[in-house]
């Protein structure tokens, strides 16, 4: 497994081939998922073995962007099938990192602590200080695909999701949850504090 190769290869394939007009869905979502699962890996006692399944994981989530946003998650798996067996990569490997590609897939519903951990971090910034930051670059894109029109849809939506979302990983749980329930009450507030 040629991990650090891999990672050059997809980083610049996405640097260069993503959409422009993804606000969210660009390689600083990748990088910022990627840093996120180090982190709870870390947390979570993951091996080094596991930790490089994961972080490849991480970084080929998002790449079914490059060819649409419906069912992208399903689309990165067939690009990891494509590319990661030129690294190395045993197709038993690209199964278990299939699998914790498909766990980012909303609603979540990972099967093992290696796709709790990828489900915690590519949902990371909803418990951390730059969650109104990230979530405008959401808005942006969602409101380029034409899937939202207004502010008040926006943090309708956000509400809908944040009073689902749970984090599966005790230090998710530990470490973001209680930011993430602050950043509920504040969105309620501003749409409790609209004119009827």
């Amino acid at each position: 497994m040629q991990f650090k190769e891999t990672k050059k290869f997809i980083l610049q394939k996405l640097k260069k081939e993503l959409p422009k007009h993804l606000s969210y869905h660009s390689v600083g979502h990748i990088k910022d998922v990627y840093e996120a699962c180090k982190m709870l890996a870390k947390e979570e006692g993951v091996n080094k073995q596991d930790l490089n399944l994961l972080l490849t994981a991480a970084l080929f989530h998002d790449a079914g962007f490059l060819v649409q946003q419906k069912e992208h998650e399903k689309i990165s798996c067939d690009i990891a099938k494509k590319h990661l067996p030129d690294f190395g990569y045993l197709p038993e490997q690209i199964e278990l990192i299939c699998g914790m590609i498909m766990a980012t897939r909303i609603p979540q519903t990972p099967h093992n602590l290696l796709e709790e951990i990828i489900a915690d971090a590519d949902l990371d910034y909803l418990g951390r200080d730059d969650f109104f930051i990230i979530g405008n670059k959401l808005f942006d894109e969602l409101s380029m695909y034409g899937m939202l029109n207004t502010e008040d849809e926006w943090n309708n939506l956000q509400v809908r999701f944040l009073e689902k979302h749970h984090y599966f990983t005790k230090s998710a749980i530990r470490l973001r949850k209680a930011k993430k329930e602050e950043h509920l009450s504040i969105i309620k507030s501003k749409l409790n504090s609209l004119p009827a």
